[in-house]
């Protein structure tokens, strides 16, 4: 499947990336990569929630709309996006990894998963 190597190419391209998980709507984990994943699922189906409540507050307003979000806590940042059909992306940094890479492939790995859903 595509989208497990566009996981793993993704977590192993940047510096200090934990984990990346693509999770349905409802908070199921589809595919995971990465270190510790118990921690990180509650994780991503928490942030599938605030991630959702984003995307509408731009849908009710006439704006554009959510490509990322990002979560910066003291144990490490998480950037959710949203993908096709309800699915989103996770990505896991350490608190010493690499954000504005995290980022930059984050959008990549997005725009490849939306290519092949």
């Amino acid at each position: 499947m595509p989208y497990r190597f566009v996981l793993e190419s993704g977590v192993r391209s940047v510096r200090g990336a934990q984990a990346a998980l693509m999770l349905a709507a409802l908070g199921d984990v589809v595919l995971e990569t990465g270190e510790t994943l118990d921690r990180h699922r509650p994780i991503g189906a928490y942030q599938g929630i605030a991630l959702a409540s984003a995307q509408r507050t731009p849908q009710q307003h006439a704006a554009g709309g959510v490509h990322y979000m990002l979560c910066r806590y003291a144990a490490g940042d998480v950037i959710p996006r949203p993908l096709k059909d309800g699915y989103y992306l996770i990505v896991s940094l350490a608190p010493d990894g690499d954000l504005a890479h995290g980022i930059r492939g984050s959008a990549e790995a997005q725009e490849r998963m939306n290519a092949e859903l």
